[in-house]
């Protein structure tokens, strides 16, 4: 039963060998059993005379893993021979990728089937044992093994493995010898020269050091280290060769420069290097693996960053080309070997001699860049050396002018950059004469005239020369005499600087600061500048000018509709038509967006001023064709003539401008006179303006609410909120009248908010004193409201702080301030209805009335105009009607109807579906106190206990 519990192995083809051979690989031959115990039972391979044995072996080790090897020799000869068997611990072909085979002790002992146990002879980085073979023997030898992988297993004739191994000793010692001598020379390098890429380059070359000395054993002979260290070193050399890569790539191609993120991606990929090293004690299989990726990665990413700063011209990546091409041999023979694909016994050295023939050429690429410049890159230059690089640098030419032979000459050519034939404006200095623009030869020829009088001082001057394309070049010359032994001046050097660019840039800046840029017209500063040099003069002169202030009416439209692009060709289109109509003495100005400016002194005769501006009005008037389509254009115009000799330009300016506005109030496409009452008016909106900024803290605004009715019982539904502005000294204002100046001064949000917290206000403290009230309050939006995006934040602020439900509160709207913007109306309305709110249509039927709005807005309640209640429209009336309470109600909208005149119109209304109805016939505004007084007696059960 013991023996049927041994594992057994079955019998081995036994390797013949004969005198002649001198190294064997048993390798395949060799069979390898997993995991089979201490005691290990194999049949044997058939002797000489064909019998098979069977045999057990114990293992001799403590803490054997089970592990064991068998093959069989045959000495086929007819003498004795003498071998031995070798087993390296580490072998680069086929360690694999990822989880690497870092080597170990692979042989513990070799049992043979005859004889003894196998004699060990000492090897530091293989497992070597004696063996002999009697003529025509067989013997099965059993490996007791350290671990389970058996990399290679070769039989070797013990001369021809010693002077294998002294071959390899030797190659080993020249690339150890080389690749030393590399190190401490990079580092000397370092030392002396400082530049940051020797550093890099020195420390790549001590990481190939570190790595060959692991790798051909010589590690061993420093230090007293086991084959677990062995794995612990070869892991963290294989580490900082990987690091040392990312850090030369980063360092010598100066990737910090490109780009920021680039610093932050190589720093973060070398602490995890870094973290590696501690892996390595722990784990060095894993910490090896992720080093090759890591190796791979980094010849990847730097074979990319170098086509793309090469393909930059940038020097440095390509003098690092052949380098590179080599690393990448050298990683591709790598893949081949770990993979297993490249299998001999000469490729691992050659790998590490790669290694260093890499740091050879990268060494050499350094010391070329670092060493460039020869002296100049010392500083080893003289200070005339050094003025004359500065003077290339800086790109000026050379001007030098010999006064004795009266020759110039410029370094380089200027005629080349004048488009001339070379040597043009070489010779005498008065062949510069006829090239110079006309303004500027006599102040060129009395400048040099003073210099070489006064033989002394500097020329700095500007001239403009013509160029052979007949435009004319600005050019800087700055220079100083030179005065000979005779006091005389000899010659004149300096340099020329083509300074046109910046003439153009300063003359542009100079036209935009007083001109339009769309239209080429000049702009408000220099009108008002005009106008006041011609009322200077008008009283000498006789001369009355008129002042016109044209404003287009409906512009915004346009922009609004066809985009500011098409806005803007169709003011430079009407420039060219009011242009023609000038004479030389008038002046066209463009004062703002679509606001023009003119100043009219060819016509002094009241008659033609009149019929001019009509001219102006009609021209304006001609359709223009734009994109396939006809755009018609009015203008309201606006006349201010000459008459006060005190006159001032902007008084004069703002006078037409009153003018201006007063005709766009009646309606636009009008010429208006300016008369004296306009200024009043402009006082009083200028004063209303300010009072309204002070009422809201006076608490002089109020809310008075006009009743919402439910046409079918009579019963009040809600209210609709109305603001009353009491004026201490004018009484009550209208809010037609201050509305609008609330809009255009931008008091309108303000406004807005307190109608919105004083309503919900109201609301609260009517349900507090009568209870729970089934009714509702609307509260109108303006358009400055709804484009303004704090209108949903003034809505929440306002429920938030008075406690009321959204579901109370109704928002009514315009057609036309929704059609200012529809796509932001749409984006704020929803929100609102997304907290809960109801919106109403005010005012249906008489702006666009275009079902669309209907369904693309969030609207549920529409309010009905009093226009579509007008006995005028006759037997219409009803089938408009009808129309319109049926399509509200077929898309779930309550309808509202304003301004119920008669009983009669309340019975057709509710028969017809209207819901709701508001009227004086069912009640005018009331304070709040009077409607308080209205709910507790409509709604008396209400009322708390």
């Amino acid at each position: 039963m013991v023996f049927m519990a041994v594992p057994a192995a079955f019998a081995v083809e036994p390797v013949k060998i004969s005198r002649e051979d001198t190294a064997l690989n048993l390798t395949a031959t060799t069979e390898v059993y997993a995991n089979q115990g201490e005691a290990f039972q194999v049949s044997t391979a058939a002797g000489a005379d064909g019998i098979r044995r069977r045999i057990e072996v114990r293992s001799a080790t403590e803490g054997h893993q089970g592990d064991w090897a068998v093959f069989a020799l045959a000495n086929v000869s007819d003498e004795q021979l003498e071998r031995v068997i070798v087993a390296p611990h580490f072998r680069l072909v086929g360690s694999k990728l990822f989880w690497p085979d870092l080597g170990s002790q692979r042989i513990s002992a070799i049992t043979p089937s005859e004889g003894f146990a196998l004699d060990r002879l000492p090897s530091p980085d293989s497992d070597v044992f004696r063996i002999t073979l009697n003529p025509g023997s067989v013997i099965t030898f059993v490996a007791e093994l350290s671990s389970p992988d058996l990399p290679q297993l070769y039989l070797w004739e013990p001369n021809a493995y010693k002077d294998t191994v002294n071959s390899f000793t030797l190659y080993r010692g020249i690339v150890l010898g080389i690749s030393g001598l590399l190190a401490v020379f990079l580092t000397i390098l370092f030392v002396v020269k400082g530049t940051s890429m020797l550093p890099a380059a020195a420390a790549l070359a001590w990481a190939v050091l570190a790595y060959v000395c692991v790798d051909f054993g010589f590690l061993e002979k420093l230090i007293s280290i086991t084959s677990g260290d062995q794995k612990i070193w070869r892991a963290s050399a294989e580490v900082a060769l990987a690091s040392s890569l990312v850090i030369f790539l980063f360092t010598y191609l100066n990737l910090n420069r490109w780009h920021t993120h680039l610093s932050y991606v190589t720093f973060a990929w070398i602490i995890g290097l870094g973290l590696l090293f501690g892996v390595a004690i722990y784990d060095p299989s894993i910490a090896a693996g992720i080093a090759r990726i890591s190796f791979a990665l980094t010849a990847s990413a730097g074979i990319v960053l170098i086509v793309y700063l090469g393909l930059n011209r940038y020097d440095r990546a390509i003098l690092l080309v052949p380098a590179w091409a080599l690393i990448l041999v050298w990683l591709f023979g790598a893949w081949l070997t770990v993979t297993g694909r490249l299998d001999n016994d000469i490729i691992q050295p050659a790998l590490g001699g790669g290694l260093v023939l890499i740091v050879l050429l990268i060494g050499f690429t350094v010391m070329q860049h670092a060493f460039a410049g020869g002296a100049y890159s010392q500083g080893l230059f003289s200070d005339l050396e050094r003025q004359a690089l500065a003077l290339t640098g800086s790109g000026d030419t050379v001007f030098d002018w010999d006064v004795a032979r009266d020759r110039v000459v410029t370094t380089p050519d200027i005629s080349s950059r004048l488009g001339l034939e070379p040597g043009t404006m070489h010779g005498p200095v008065r062949n510069w004469v006829p090239r110079l623009h006309p303004d500027d030869r006599d102040r060129f020829r009395a400048t040099l005239d003073v210099l070489l009088e006064h033989r002394k001082g500097r020329l700095n001057h500007e001239f403009r020369i013509r160029a052979e394309d007949g435009h004319f070049h600005w050019l800087k010359i700055r220079a100083r005499p030179v005065v000979g032994a005779t006091g005389e001046v000899i010659r004149c050097v300096g340099t020329i600087i083509d300074v046109t660019e910046q003439k153009n840039s300063i003359d542009r800046l100079l036209a935009d600061a007083l001109h339009d840029n769309l239209t080429g017209l000049p702009n408000r500063q220099l009108f008002l500048d005009r106008l006041q040099s011609v009322l200077a003069i008008a009283p000498s002169s006789g001369v009355k000018p008129t002042v016109m202030s044209i404003d287009i009416d409906r512009y915004k439209h346009v922009n609004d509709a066809l985009g500011i692009a098409a806005g803007d060709n169709i003011l430079i289109a009407l420039t060219r038509r009011l242009r023609r109509l000038l004479r030389p003495q008038d002046t066209l100005a463009r004062l703002s967006g679509d606001q023009f400016g003119l100043i009219l002194v060819s016509e002094n005769d009241p008659v033609k001023v009149a019929d001019f501006a009509d001219a102006i009005s009609k021209a304006i008037m001609v359709p223009i064709n734009f994109a396939g389509r006809e755009i018609i254009l009015t203008a309201s115009i606006g006349l201010a003539s000459y008459v006060d000799q005190q006159a001032h330009a902007s008084d004069l300016l703002a006078d037409a401008e009153l003018a201006m506005y007063r005709a766009k109030r009646a309606g636009g496409n009008r010429v208006e006179p300016f008369r004296p009452a306009f200024r009043n008016n402009g006082a009083d909106r200028l004063q209303l303006e300010t009072d309204l900024r002070r009422a809201i803290d006076r608490k002089e605004l109020s809310m008075a609410y006009q009743p919402i009715i439910r046409l079918s019982d009579g019963e009040i539904a809600g209210f609709e909120a109305l603001m009353r502005w009491e004026h201490p000294k004018r009484g009550q204002i209208p809010a037609m009248e201050f509305i609008p100046v609330a809009e255009m001064s931008g008091m309108i949000g303000a406004l807005g908010a307190f109608a919105l917290e004083k309503s919900c206000t109201d609301l609260m403290a009517w349900e507090n004193l009568t209870g729970e009230l089934p009714i509702f309050l609307s509260v109108n939006v303006s358009s400055a409201q709804l484009l303004n995006s704090e209108l949903c934040n003034d809505v929440r602020s306002a429920l938030s702080k008075t406690q009321c439900k959204p579901e109370r509160l109704k928002l009514e709207l315009t057609e036309s301030v929704v059609m200012e913007n529809p796509e932001q109306a749409r984006l704020v309305l929803d929100k609102l209805k997304d907290m809960g709110l109801s919106l109403a249509l005010d005012d249906f039927g008489t702006g666009y009335s275009s079902l669309a709005y209907l369904t693309r807005f969030p609207f549920d309640t529409i309010k009905l105009d009093k226009a579509l209640l007008n006995d005028d429209m006759g037997d219409k009336r009803g089938i408009m009607l009808r129309s319109v309470i049926s399509m509200a109600r077929e898309m779930d909208m309550q309808v509202v109807a304003e301004g119920i005149e008669a009983a009669e119109d309340v019975a057709e209304l509710s028969r017809l579906g209207c819901a709701f109805g508001q009227s004086y016939l069912f009640g005018a505004p009331m304070s709040p106190d009077s409607i308080l007084r209205l709910l507790k007696e409509r709604f008396p059960q209400q009322k708390r206990a």
